[in-house]
């Protein structure tokens, strides 16, 4: 499996409730841990190889793992092949009631399917976290070096950095250009781009180019007309977005932050859930997949088309995004925007819980 790691680690957990979810489809890589707390399960990373499987084919492969070297045990250490024997069963009888699956990946490449997409799966909760030090060292990535704070940042307003990289789709040398843009009645933010001679391969990413917010900020915009498609966009790697008559909602990390405009934000979308979907082909593809998440691109078609009165929500726990006011300065009819303070839980998920500001050198 490709190591290409994700710029967050990630835990994903699922409350297997009926007999369907042992057919979900995981991914999962073999920097990951997979854990069923109810039997006190727990297979550490890079013992076995990453997999593409199902709930059910993880059970049935620790299983098999555990009964490879028992007829040797009953003859060396039959005690030990007793609780084996013990410990067997009750993985196999999992398969008939309710437990929890934990994969824990600190390279973010690991997946659990959510069959109900694009709806959210009330089962699954998928959370994002700050790599230690260590994880880092054992995933094989050095720490970049701090970059020293320059003294003119008029300067750097000015003009176009370049710095050497990798491509990320075929791993060439290529170059990545980063360049600070300041967004009439919002702020600054840093847009970095790269382009690979070899491949061809383009990619564009956006950095809030201020601290986090002290209030979370939620945009909702009614869409009346086809030319609020053309709308200036930020969306921060923070945001997630939400098209209630849909009932549909990306998560923050899904898409990455961007600098785009609405249309140019929902063919993003369509092409992460409809397009580019691993598993709308192939063995993992079923009729009925197919056509529900076809049906959901033909919607987003006619929201693209003004054809569909929907609302589109932008959430964003670090009050780091933007939508344009066609009207501004005055205020914007068909926008609201909304000024709230973040849960807790947000705050962590932030990782703002644990930031020390004052008095960290002691």
């Amino acid at each position: 499996m490709p190591h290409c790691h994700g710029k967050t680690a990630m835990e994903l957990a699922l409350s297997r409730r009926n007999l369907q979810d042992m057919n979900r489809e995981v991914v999962k890589a073999d920097s990951a841990t997979t854990r069923i707390p109810e039997v006190d399960f727990e297979i550490p990373p890079y013992t076995q190889k990453g997999s593409l499987s199902t709930i059910e084919g993880l059970i049935d492969r620790a299983v098999a793992g555990l009964e490879q070297d028992q007829q040797l045990r009953n003859a060396t250490a039959p005690a030990v092949a007793v609780k084996i024997d013990e410990f067997i069963d009750k993985l196999k009888k999992l398969k008939e009631g309710g437990f929890t699956l934990v994969i824990d990946d600190p390279s973010g490449n690991s997946f659990v399917e959510n069959p109900f997409a694009p709806q959210k799966d009330e089962a699954l909760s998928v959370s994002h976290y700050k790599r230690t030090p260590q994880q880092d060292a054992q995933l094989g990535i050095k720490a970049e070096d701090e970059e020293k704070p320059s003294n003119d940042i008029d300067c750097m307003r000015n003009e176009v950095l370049t710095f050497n990289t990798n491509c990320p789709e075929c791993n060439a040398p290529a170059s990545t250009n980063m360049k600070i843009v300041q967004i009439p009645h919002f702020k600054e933010v840093i847009i970095m781009a790269t382009n690979c001679d070899d491949c061809g391969h383009r990619t564009n990413e956006v950095k809030s180019g201020g601290a986090t917010e002290e209030l979370g900020t939620k945009i909702t915009l009614h869409l009346t007309n086809v030319s609020d498609m053309s709308r200036d966009l930020l969306k921060s790697e923070t945001c997630s977005i939400l098209i209630p008559e849909l009932e549909f909602e990306l998560g923050m990390a899904a898409v990455g932050g961007k600098f785009t405009t609405l249309e140019g934000l929902l063919k993003d979308i369509k092409d992460l859930i409809v397009s580019k979907n691993p598993f709308t082909c192939g063995d993992s593809s079923t009729s009925d997949r197919t056509e529900k998440l076809k049906l959901f691109g033909e919607k987003i078609d006619k929201i693209m088309a003004g054809e569909m009165d929907v609302h589109i929500v932008l959430d964003d726990p670090a009050g780091n995004s933007y939508l344009q006011n066609v009207y501004a300065p005055d205020p914007d009819p068909e926008m609201t925007t909304e000024k709230y303070t973040r849960t807790f839980e947000q705050n962590e998920d932030l990782g703002l819980n644990d930031m020390k500001t004052e008095g960290y050198q002691e």
